[in-house]
């Protein structure tokens, strides 16, 4: 198989298979961001010769295994969906070639590759088996966004994910807990629910802001031109966040950089999860909270 680099995925995609169609970031931007600055290069396409290898040495591993199917393939890299629509038609036709009983294609992608694309073209990608994308929008509040070069203001999350909803393309959200600053996550927190209760995230899954040296963030702190958030505040932020969503989704904040992990039902388990984020607010210290940010290994 090709892999090159380190190879990220969400946490519910733990049982897809893992399928390199691009390597690194095409924006590269973000200033919170050091997850590809491993790579020499800042964005590839792996070539379809590779992708089809890999397709071809998959499809010989699961002849061993006679009940084996493979159901759902996420293709790697930060933002996969921004290839050409003709380009991601082919990956998918490769992959009902030599996994027929795949159902599902999954990827990363920006609120800007969606409107790389025509309707159209996002209906054929729909039919051609793509859904449930991961879009890391980090947050509603437009401050925040721009700040952090994101590229993309709120409504055009409210855009773009209209027009997948449309074309009948789930998607799931990733939040930043913390990427608003110190004084101002609660408020980042309400911009994002505001603009998830217009929409229909199928999950919304969080990551906690973790500041490494080689980012940009970490050099707007050390100018004083941005402060980051302590670690019992994030926690408020993240609550902050359950009680102003108010559409079914299924909330979870499992990855590494949250020091405890909490999932639920939205709204069904809403009291259950306000009741461990108020429990961990009140008992867990501050001290116990940062030392698990220091020692916590390159994400």
């Amino acid at each position: 198989m090709h892999y090159t680099g380190t190879i990220w995925r969400p946490p519910y995609e733990s049982s897809s298979l893992l399928l390199e169609a691009t390597v690194g970031c095409t924006h590269h931007n973000c200033k919170f961001c050091t997850l590809y600055d491993d790579l020499p290069f800042k964005f590839r396409l792996s070539p379809l010769e590779d992708i089809e290898h890999d397709l071809k040495e998959v499809k010989s591993q699961l002849q061993l295994w006679k009940n084996k199917q493979i159901s759902r393939v996420f293709l790697t890299g930060a933002n996969p969906f921004v290839l050409k629509t003709s380009c991601l038609l082919k990956i998918a036709a490769l992959i009902q070639k030599y996994l027929p009983a795949n159902k599902t294609i999954g990827c990363f992608s920006r609120v800007t590759d969606i409107s790389l694309k025509t309707d159209k073209e996002l209906s054929k990608l729909a039919k051609a088996g793509y859904d449930n994308l991961t879009i890391g929008i980090e947050t509603g509040d437009d401050e925040a966004l721009d700040f952090m070069n994101k590229g993309y203001a709120s409504k055009d999350i409210l855009t773009q994910c209209k027009r997948l909803d449309k074309a009948g393309i789930h998607y799931h959200f990733f939040y930043l807990t913390g990427v608003s600053g110190a004084g101002k996550g609660k408020k980042g927190a309400k911009a994002t629910a505001q603009i998830c209760n217009q929409l229909h995230p199928q999950i919304i899954g969080t990551s906690m802001l973790t500041v490494y040296p080689n980012s940009e963030l970490y050099r707007e702190i050390q100018n004083g031109t941005w402060k980051e958030e302590k670690e019992i505040e994030k926690y408020k932020e993240l609550k902050t966040l359950v009680e102003n969503l108010n559409i079914p989704v299924w909330f979870g904040a499992l990855g590494a950089s949250n020091a405890i992990p909490i999932q639920g039902k939205l709204p069904k388990e809403k009291e259950k999860l306000l009741s461990v984020l108020e429990e961990i607010i009140q008992h867990i210290s501050e001290e116990d909270l940062q030392n698990y940010r220091k020692n916590l290994r390159h994400l």
